[in-house]
């Protein structure tokens, strides 16, 4: 009886093979561990994107105060040794807005003063590009040019109702940015008045092995943001100074507001600046005549020589070390993402990220921070 049960019991306690673990490459390991971690830092950012697509105007106004504190900041810590710092920053702040108001004033004044000769000469042009257009090497049939003339004039009185709606949308969208930039200033002021005490405040709520690493991501943050804006400013003020002296020495009418164009444009690298001397080009041929607009398109190549290959690597080196590829690719996806402000925010963004994350490292390496692992 006790061997049978020891023969059962031992052929049911036969030894237990190894469970198989099939082997995996290394390289797949390593490549699936940052797949997972790349799904979770892309829903991350879709997340905080589609929260500030929610509220893109706040998003917009927060950017345009910091825009404003980083340029203005110095002017008021400058005027802040003469006088109580609310005061200084009241004066850069209402200085800047009669300074931008009179540019634009001016720039009014401008065009409602050629307003009579330039009916004349754009008449005059429009007749000498049809001529153009008539003769070699495109030839095409007067009655072309005249049928898109009444298709224009038929499409707009046919559409007369929907332009209305659109012009009554532009309005609604005339208040939503003024409110915008309201907000803008509103912010600024406080930015520049007590940034530092706000800054030290959020720093404090936080716990404390992470006030290190948010300290060093901030400072490293602020001042690539600070070095790109006040950096871009100037070279856009250089491309428009130059643009306007050019237009101005051909006697292109509009050669104020075409030059103002030019600085706003050369906002968006690698392609504002070409888009703008592009209408300065239709301008130059519609009143001036081919041979003038072909200087003007010569321009386009010789500023952007200068912006990419003596601008850009002098003023804006130091704050902005990214790769012209990397620039272009940041651009073309910002303006996809969200238009034109997506084209202006894309590098800045950009810069600031890359700018944290090797601030981060060099830190890591020197001083092992408190909080753990990046």
């Amino acid at each position: 009886m006790t061997g049978t049960a020891a023969r059962n019991s031992g052929a049911r306690q036969a030894p237990l093979h190894p469970r198989y673990t099939p082997h995996v490459n290394p390289t797949l390991q390593t490549a699936a561990a940052y797949a997972w971690r790349i799904l979770a830092v892309g829903a991350v950012v879709y997340a905080v994107f589609s929260a500030l697509g929610r509220f893109h105007e706040m998003a917009v106004a927060v950017f345009l105060g910091l825009v404003v504190t980083a340029v203005l900041r110095p002017v008021a810590d400058l005027l802040a040794r003469l006088m109580p710092r609310p005061l200084a920053v009241a004066v850069a702040l209402l200085g800047s807005i009669v300074l931008v108001l009179g540019v634009l004033t001016l720039v009014g004044e401008a065009v409602a003063g050629e307003r009579v000769g330039l009916e004349r000469e754009f008449g005059d042009g429009l007749g000498r590009i049809e001529h153009w257009l008539e003769g070699p090497p495109f030839r095409l049939n007067p009655r072309t040019l005249d049928d898109l003339q009444s298709r224009i004039g038929q499409y707009l009185s046919s559409h007369r109702s929907t332009l209305i709606s659109t012009a009554v949308s532009g309005v609604g969208r005339l208040v939503e940015v003024v409110t915008v930039f309201i907000l803008a200033l509103f912010c600024s002021v406080f930015f520049m008045h007590s940034g530092d005490r706000q800054w030290d405040w959020f720093c404090g709520q936080l716990p404390q092995k992470s006030r290190a690493r948010v300290a060093i991501a901030g400072r490293a943050a602020w001042c690539t943001f600070t070095g790109y804006t006040r950096g871009i400013i100037l070279v856009a003020g250089t491309n428009a100074v130059f643009v306007g002296l050019v237009l101005f020495a051909l006697q292109v009418p509009l050669a104020l507001p075409l030059a103002l164009l030019e600085f706003f444009a050369a906002f968006i690298p690698l392609i504002g600046s070409p888009v703008a001397l592009a209408v300065a080009a239709v301008v130059a041929l519609a009143a001036k005549g081919p041979i003038v607009a072909a200087v003007v398109l010569v321009l386009i190549v010789v500023i952007g020589q200068i912006e990419g290959h003596l601008l850009h690597p002098l003023v804006m080196g130091w704050a902005v070390r990214l790769h012209p590829v990397v620039v272009a690719l940041s651009v073309i996806g910002g303006a996809i993402a969200a238009g034109v402000l997506g084209a202006v925010v894309a590098v800045p963004l950009v810069s600031v990220l890359w700018s944290v994350h090797q601030a981060l490292r060099r830190a890591s390496k020197t001083t092992p921070l408190q909080d753990g692992p990046v």
